[in-house]
């Protein structure tokens, strides 16, 4: 047993999928999240950028003496996470291994849509995985830029006009090329669930990066005895590096939870 926290991080409210899953499937554990709302989005920035800015992210939550760490960030796990994990000496978990398996598993008729950021689309991480478990699955990848600034100024309804205008322009060649399942490969994407399923329709299946990885890192700790002995409710400690007010709000929309007053602002560039 370990009652240690596990940390979280992403580029700013998108690795909130990823909380919400891990406290449903592992209510007692305790949680750490950073979201680095002063620098999102990640998915434009180089991938020297991005290993820099990922690695300060690590070196704030092991400051709060982790026993595993979720790369709640399609960017970060597609750019740096096999870095990551050599750099440091506890569990790593990234988001692109388990949700490719749950992608191959659900497809029917082979064809797997990819949405995510444009630096993810250019790692080619997701296909090179696919391909490892099935060459017979085609991928067919498309960069939605666009999508992380929306949700992150809280444009995440059914029958707003700006986002489902972005949404149908880039889930349009997915439609054409039809896909069966669709990965949704940014954290922040399953916030947008409802619009991109009312687009694609109720044949397509959605995969959620943020709820696989969330999955992996159960397993993961049940199979290295790493499982809290705690058996009250765990808690979640949210940390921001901008404006906490500007989280706290978007934030407990999503979480369907009152977070005011409960994130805390730190200087990332410290770390």
């Amino acid at each position: 047993m370990d009652n240690r926290p596990i940390g979280v991080f992403d580029s700013g409210l998108g690795g909130l999928t990823a909380v919400r899953a891990l406290r449903q499937l592992l209510p007692h554990e305790n949680l750490i999240y950073f979201g680095d709302t002063a620098r999102v989005p990640y998915g434009g920035r180089s991938r020297e950028t991005l290993l820099r800015y990922a690695r300060q992210d690590i070196r704030f939550l092991r400051t709060h003496d982790l026993k595993a760490v979720l790369i709640a960030c399609g960017t970060v796990s597609t750019t740096s996470l096999t870095t990551l994990q050599s750099e440091n000496d506890l569990p790593v978990v990234g988001v692109v291994q388990p949700t490719c398996r749950r992608a191959v598993s659900a497809t029917r008729n082979g064809k797997v849509g990819l949405i995510a950021t444009l630096a993810s689309v250019r790692s080619g991480a997701y296909e090179a995985q696919i391909a490892e478990l099935d060459r017979g699955v085609q991928v067919i990848s498309r960069p939605c830029p666009l999508f992380v600034p929306l949700v992150e100024n809280g444009r995440i309804h059914p029958g707003d006009v700006v986002i489902e205008t972005v949404a149908r322009e880039y889930l349009a060649p997915l439609q054409d090329a039809g896909v069966d399942t669709l990965i949704l490969g940014c954290t922040h994407y399953p916030l947008l669930e409802r619009v991109i399923g009312s687009i694609m329709g109720p044949e397509v299946t959605l995969v959620s990066a943020g709820e696989e990885s969330a999955r992996e890192l159960q397993h993961l700790l049940n199979t290295r005895d790493l499982q809290t002995g705690n058996t009250l409710p765990g808690r979640a400690e949210y940390c921001v590096s901008d404006r906490v007010e500007d989280f706290e709000r978007i934030a407990s929309l999503f979480l369907q939870e009152d977070l005011h007053h409960e994130a805390r602002r730190i200087d990332i560039e410290q770390y």
